[in-house]
């Protein structure tokens, strides 16, 4: 049976220590990390994550501030409220929540914000960052699951590890972060064949599909770490992950449920870069 990788207690852990590390930055310096949260229409789960977000940044003692807008707005309109929070220096981190409406081009958007204040890890020159080996604002997901990693003494050298998805905010830049770290990486996706016999090789096994229950007991190694990135909602309205989480538990040797595993770590990565964007903006 495995073992439960709690994210919330680990969450809890590091938002208490960041909390201290900003009390001492305030009475120190004076300065105030800042985080800006844009959101774009009235989509009920981009609602929730930007209330969790707000929530979060008050509570660890950021300023914090949403700016909420018209599903109607134009990109050229959107771009410049970016770029008036680029020239804010109050503000360390913005983040524009995803995904946008179909008529704004995402790309542009994300290319609009100040790579400095990019907490989110997504504009290409931080994506270059990461990729050549000189990591500055990571993906918050894939970092999230480094620090789980980490705080379960998962050993990554010489490991195999094998990532189902390969999006920009998760399956790609989680690949490099294993790299780095001398595991051997295979990224599969749904075009893949024989998913299962390749995932059957992985001592650690990451899962962001966005199918829910994808993943089986028949595509688990024996003793494999397990971690379900997948946020989705079976037919009667309960939050499931990618994983078939009964199935598959009695097989791993360590997994992480949803929700409760990697949810809670994703907003306190984005949290953490703030506060070392803040202390780089004094640095500079």
């Amino acid at each position: 049976m495995a073992k439960i990788i709690d994210g919330k207690a680990l969450a809890a852990k590091k938002q208490a220590a960041l909390q201290e590390k900003v009390e001492r930055l305030k009475a120190e310096s004076g300065l105030v990390p800042g985080l800006v949260v844009i959101l774009v229409g009235d989509d009920p789960a981009s609602q929730v994550y930007v209330r969790n977000k707000e929530r979060f940044a008050k509570k660890v003692g950021f300023l914090s501030e949403t700016v909420r807008l018209s599903e109607s707005i134009s990109e050229e309109e959107l771009i410049q409220v970016i770029e008036k929070y680029n020239k804010d220096e109050r503000f360390h981190g913005i983040l524009v929540q995803l995904p946008l409406p179909k008529h704004i081009n995402d790309k542009r958007v994300i290319l609009a914000i100040d790579p400095k204040k990019d907490v989110d890890g997504f504009h290409p020159m931080n994506t270059g960052h990461l990729w050549s080996g000189r990591p500055v604002m990571v993906p918050c997901t894939p970092a999230g699951i480094m620090e789980l990693l980490r705080e379960y003494e998962v050993a990554l050298e010489g490991k195999t590890a094998v990532i189902i998805g390969r999006s920009n905010i998760v399956g790609k830049p989680m690949a490099q972060l294993l790299l780095e770290k001398n595991a051997t990486v295979t990224l599969a996706h749904s075009r893949t064949r024989d998913l299962a016999k390749v995932t059957k090789q992985a001592d650690i096994l990451i899962v962001a599909i966005g199918q829910g229950h994808f993943v089986t007991a028949d595509f688990v190694k024996e003793g494999a770490v397990v971690i379900d990135v997948g946020m989705n909602r079976d037919v009667d309205g309960r939050l499931i992950g990618d994983v078939d989480f009964e199935g598959v538990e009695p097989i791993a040797s360590l997994i992480t449920p949803v929700p409760g595993g990697v949810g809670p770590m994703t907003i306190t990565m984005l949290m953490e870069q703030t506060y070392q964007s803040a202390l780089r903006s004094v640095s500079l």
